[in-house]
């Protein structure tokens, strides 16, 4: 039986900001059970649901170093859907309502994190073979491991694996202070090492000392070794090319399934999407206070309203996107300069435009079973979970051929019926309103071509049970 211990800071169902979360709760629920155990270690944070704090069992407590402190680790443990969970407890570092604060406190908090995980793993029934970590705040476990914890017989022969969620957070802070917080020599703040650009840097670690690097598509594997996408570490990440992997995401198929989703209004599947979603439409329209209008096309957007989402786009043709035969919904919160536009439009054009300016777990299952298509013009995208939601809800995705989503989306083809979705290539707001309106044509007077791409998108496999088999394969080849 081969150990796999998951380290990452967030996890679904306990703590989450982001697609992080996700991947880390969703992904040991679908490896191989016979052949692999994986457990998961997350922080005790203050802010995890009470109900789950209650279920967690007490396993140990000590003192580990972290340079010159010395701090409290408690160890908790809680068997959830089949799989086991460490919590690392310290009040100190994992209090407030939030998982992330101030960086120069995160800086702090995830060095007595990465050293608490290493520190606690001779006192369990279970010596992992491979420690997967996930993002910058489990970048030091990687270093660690091969700096005082070599030292010890049982931590020889540990394999790491870091996987980049999103290169854009790294876990930067000024040098001298991180050689202050962590206890490490000079020896591992070198060019070729922790240091970048004059300072530390926790992601270049782990991306320096692991064995191996994944990363959540294929396309973005590919693309992060470029300047554009490789966000200062592209040199780096060129150097170490054989030893990186893209692996897309999945989602869960149980959580998202419009036959059985007992969050949206009207069920239905791929034989009878054709009559059955559009009541979804015209539910979500009454909700809203849009026009009913079952014909008229309903375009959704369901995200962080932030520049790397590709809302600059949006800004500078929202005037023609928002035309009298189109309907616009947008979901999420972000730079209030878009929460602002989208108020704007929403104010302007009532009958047809809705901006919900905050975040519903609900109204997004809604939203993705309602609309007609979904659109994601990201500038850069790892991954993308929302292109894998819309297909699976049969709402046609509109996408920035991108990282994850040019390798979940084929675009339509007319003259080969092929494709499950539209895509522009260039980062270029009239590219992408020409795609909007070749959707629409399409939508309008093509409804037969239009209804095939929905049952190809709706035919794609996009569940973890996909991904699950290549990390198995990963994990077997180290």
């Amino acid at each position: 039986m081969k150990k796999i211990l998951f380290a990452a800071s967030e996890c679904v169902p306990f703590i989450k900001t982001g697609g992080l979360a996700d991947v880390v709760g969703s992904l040991p629920k679908y490896i191989n059970k016979d052949e692999f155990d994986v457990r998961v270690i997350l922080p005790k944070y203050m802010a995890i649901p009470q109900k789950y704090k209650d279920q967690m069992q007490f396993i140990t407590n000590f003192t580990v170093n972290l340079a010159w402190r010395s701090q409290y680790v408690g160890l908790f443990k809680l068997d959830y859907e089949g799989v086991t969970f460490y919590f690392v407890d310290n009040e100190f570092y994992f209090a407030g309502n939030h998982p992330y604060g101030y960086i120069h406190e995160d800086i702090e908090k995830f060095a007595f994190f990465c050293k608490a995980v290493l520190s606690v793993l001779p006192t369990l029934d279970f010596r992992p073979d491979i420690i997967h970590c996930h993002d910058w705040q489990t970048g030091l476990i990687p270093v660690m491991l091969h700096d005082a914890f070599q030292d010890n017989e049982f931590f020889r022969g540990i394999k790491t694996i870091m996987t980049i969620h999103n290169l854009k957070f790294q876990g930067i802070w000024d040098k001298k202070a991180v050689m202050d917080i962590t206890g490490l020599s000079e020896y591992y703040f070198a060019p070729d090492k922790l240091e970048a650009y004059g300072d530390a840097n926790y992601l270049k670690g782990g991306l320096v000392y692991a064995d191996r690097i994944t990363t959540v598509s294929n396309s973005y594997a590919n693309e992060i070794k470029t300047q554009f996408y490789g966000e200062g570490l592209d040199g780096l990440l060129n150097a170490r090319s054989n030893s990186l992997t893209g692996i897309v995401n999945g989602i869960d198929y149980k959580e998202y399934d419009p036959a059985t989703d007992p969050l949206i209004y009207n069920n239905y599947d791929a034989i009878t999407f054709r009559k059955e979603k559009s009541k979804n439409k015209r539910a979500l329209q009454q909700e809203l206070g849009l026009d009913i209008n079952e014909k008229i096309f309903m375009m959704g957007v369901v995200s962080r309203l932030t520049d790397q989402k590709g809302f600059d786009l949006i800004d500078y043709v929202i005037e023609e996107i928002c035309a009298e035969d189109t309907q616009f919904v947008i979901l999420g919160t972000g730079d209030p300069k878009y929460e602002n536009l989208f108020r704007h439009y929403e104010w302007k054009y009532k009958n047809r435009v809705s901006a919900s300016i905050y975040y519903n777990n609900e109204r997004s299952h809604r939203i993705y079973a309602a609309c007609d298509a979904f659109l994601m013009p990201s500038l850069f995208e790892p991954c993308g979970l929302s292109q894998l939601m819309a297909l699976r809800y049969g709402t046609v995705p509109i996408v920035r051929e991108t990282g994850g989503l040019r390798d979940t989306v084929e675009p339509y083809n007319q003259y080969e019926n092929r494709g499950t979705g539209f895509g522009f290539c260039n980062y270029n707001a009239h590219e992408m309103l020409g795609t909007i309106r070749y959707a629409k044509s399409v939508y309008y007077d093509h409804r037969r071509e239009w209804n095939k791409i929905v049952d190809r998108g709706m035919a794609m496999d996009f569940s973890w049970t996909n991904s699950a088999k290549q990390y198995e394969d990963l994990y077997r080849y180290m």
